[in-house]
């Protein structure tokens, strides 16, 4: 084999590796998101699974002891999750009355087609797997004057998380489950605000609210985005409606850009196959 046709055979070797790892690095978001929608399905079902093994009366004991925690409760102990760099790592003890399996609930917001577990603390561990409850908030186990925070990432390449929470809308309702019930809050403000203005997230006198939150803009991260419900009545068959998640509506782009990928890979193949069957027919 001659120098020059070593050379060729070599940089028609890099071109397919080079395409093989394009096409892996483009694919690679859809499948871990895929992936990650697997795991998080599966950790709600194994919450509401293990709650229901729950009795009545350990179940009202837990929740009872959640809400002397709420009551115990200062502006002071409340601070921003993704600044703060002396997070305890691992489970928070002030939420362990909460737990299953390290999940203290899961969060659904319909309008976005995420359903994600709440694990207790906003360490970079927990919001690195899910949804974290923010600490010095009240636990979300609803109640006069209480005002829980859930927090998570956006922008993560493995998961979509609050990635979408911006499209989130006044009106549109989400849902908080606990290990007793499920509470419904509709959306009444969206807020932008400096990462160390803490006032919007204090507990207001006599109301039941909840606070989704994230950082903004998207992937400068310099705010927070706040957005805020009051607890309305929680109806199953709305929330079972509303509540079943849009796999197709959620990822189709990446469903489209993966078969394009499948379909370019086939067309690479086949006219490869046929290339060189052609230079075989004629060589006969």
């Amino acid at each position: 084999m001659t120098r020059k046709k070593k050379n060729q055979k070599w940089l028609r070797l890099t071109y397919k590796i080079l395409t093989i790892l394009g096409c892996l690095m483009i694919c690679y978001p859809f499948v871990s998101q895929i992936y990650y929608q697997y795991v998080t399905m599966q950790e709600t079902k194994q919450f509401d699974n293990e709650k229901s093994k729950l009795v009545d009366q350990d179940v009202e004991n837990r929740i009872e002891l959640a809400k002397a925690y709420n009551s115990t409760l200062s502006p002071e102990k409340i601070g921003d999750p993704f600044s703060s760099r002396k997070k305890e790592e691992g489970v928070a003890e002030y939420a362990r009355m909460l737990q299953l399996q390290e999940k203290i609930g899961y969060v659904t917001i319909p309008s976005i087609n995420q359903k994600i577990p709440i694990r207790a603390g906003s360490s970079e561990n927990v919001l690195q797997n899910g949804a974290g409850h923010l600490e010095g908030t009240s636990l979300p186990v609803g109640g006069v004057s209480t005002h829980t925070v859930i927090t998570a990432h956006r922008g993560l390449p493995t998961a979509r998380l609050f990635t979408d929470l911006d499209k989130v809308k006044v009106g549109d309702v989400f849902y908080i489950t606990n290990i007793k019930e499920t509470l419904a809050y509709q959306v009444d403000k969206i807020l932008t605000v400096e990462p160390t203005d803490f006032k919007p997230i204090l507990v207001k006198e006599g109301e039941d609210r909840a606070t989704l939150l994230t950082c903004t803009p998207y992937m400068i991260n310099s705010h927070r985005l706040l957005v805020q419900g009051k607890r309305i009545p929680f109806h199953e068959a709305e929330k079972e409606k509303k509540t079943k998640i849009d796999f197709f509506a959620q990822y189709k782009w990446f469903i489209f850009l993966a078969a394009g990928l499948i379909l370019l890979l086939l067309g690479y193949l086949l006219f490869k196959m046929l290339r060189k069957k052609g230079k075989e027919t004629s060589l006969s």
